[in-house]
């Protein structure tokens, strides 16, 4: 059974940074096309990050700002969140995607305040 454990939240001033991981097991991980979503109250939960076998992409509101990578010996996906802006509050959302089937973690929560 595929699960997706997510770690790496919590509160951070506005400005810094956090590193987010997502473990993957019950899978070939370096098959899956692995993503991060965000899902802020009141609003629909929107795609912040995803890397595939030769693709990486990015919602606009976070290029340059945050990096996914993914270390397939670890079956981890990360995603560095650096000049954190109070807008990036959410809960965060790793995803597992190939073919029809798609997985979720169980989201960590990102606060960017002062």
């Amino acid at each position: 059974q595929v699960q997706l454990v997510e770690s790496g939240g919590g509160s951070v001033q506005p400005g810094g940074s956090l590193r987010l991981s997502c473990a993957a097991s019950g899978m070939f991980f370096s098959i899956w096309a692995m993503g991060w979503y965000r899902q802020s109250p009141g609003s629909q939960r929107e795609l912040v990050a995803v890397t595939g076998h030769d693709s990486t992409n990015y919602a606009d509101s976070v290029k340059d700002r945050f990096t996914i990578s993914r270390d397939n010996a670890k079956n981890t996906v990360y995603l560095q969140m650096d000049s954190l802006k109070p807008e990036d509050t959410a809960v965060y959302y790793c995803n597992a995607r190939i073919g029809m089937l798609n997985y979720w973690g169980q989201g960590t929560q990102v606060t960017v305040s002062s």
